[in-house]
């Protein structure tokens, strides 16, 4: 991370915009990992790690850390990947996690985890649904996705598409990671009892001040994802990422 990146993260724990988006899920995660036995290796052996699925990976993964307590990572994505592109992962699948409910046998991962994805689901309801059925018994859904009733997401989510597809890519590492956002299940209560109505339970749901991180890498950005942090700070079902947990 640059300097003047890494400056301005400061500048909002001395504001009090903390934890990160990334502290709340690398939090979640070790809870996962801690509270899983894991995939038995021969009988009477003890386990040998995670079988994992980064849904929706990307190009970057918050599992990476957690790499040698994983015994099967998978990611999967709409697009596939450059060669070579993601060498922390044991497989990938192109997957539509809306509409292939095949894509994986039941019951084959102790955690998933889908960072920044859900928003750009057509039928959220019925991703939940298949990531509830590839989870095993006991294992974890950890979800980070944006927060439509934060005004400034509300008002870009608004936005003409062609319009809202150029901002998104002033904010963007790259054109690549500019994708359309639908957010048809973007707040916390909706993310609750759509994941509810999918069967999963023990449901954590916290919401994070993540704008002026998001939109950092410019000055110009920053200020107005600030802005959005400082707007809403007092008023958690406003703030503008969503971080849930659930079994």
């Amino acid at each position: 991370m640059p300097a003047r990146e890494r400056r301005r993260f400061a500048i909002l724990a001395r504001l009090g915009i903390r934890p990160s988006t990334s502290e709340i899920v690398k939090r979640e995660l070790e809870s996962a990992f801690a509270g899983s036995a894991g995939s038995a290796g021969s009988a009477g052996s003890q386990p040998t790690g995670l079988t994992v699925l980064d849904a929706g990976c990307g190009r970057v993964s918050q599992l990476k850390p957690f790499r040698p307590r994983i015994a099967r990572f998978v990611g999967a994505d709409i697009h596939s990947p450059a060669p070579g592109a993601l060498p922390h992962l044991d497989e990938f699948a192109t997957v539509d996690l809306c509409a292939e409910s095949d894509a994986f046998p039941p019951a084959t991962f102790d955690l998933i985890l889908s960072s920044f994805t859900v928003e750009h689901f057509a039928d959220p309801e019925a991703a939940f649904r298949n990531l509830r059925g590839w989870l095993r018994p006991g294992g974890r859904l950890v979800i980070t996705t944006v927060n439509r009733r934060h005004p400034f997401v509300w008002a870009y989510l608004a936005m003409p598409a062609q319009l809202r597809g150029r901002l998104q890519r002033l904010v963007k590492a790259t054109a690549a990671d500019a994708h359309p956002i639908v957010g048809v299940c973007n707040s916390p209560a909706d993310l609750e009892r759509g994941l509810t109505d999918a069967g999963f339970a023990d449901i954590r749901v916290t919401t994070v001040g993540h704008l002026a991180r998001a939109w950092g890498r410019h000055l110009p950005t920053y200020l107005v994802g600030l802005a959005g942090d400082l707007l809403v700070q007092g008023i958690p079902s406003r703030r503008s990422t969503i971080v849930v947990s659930a079994g």
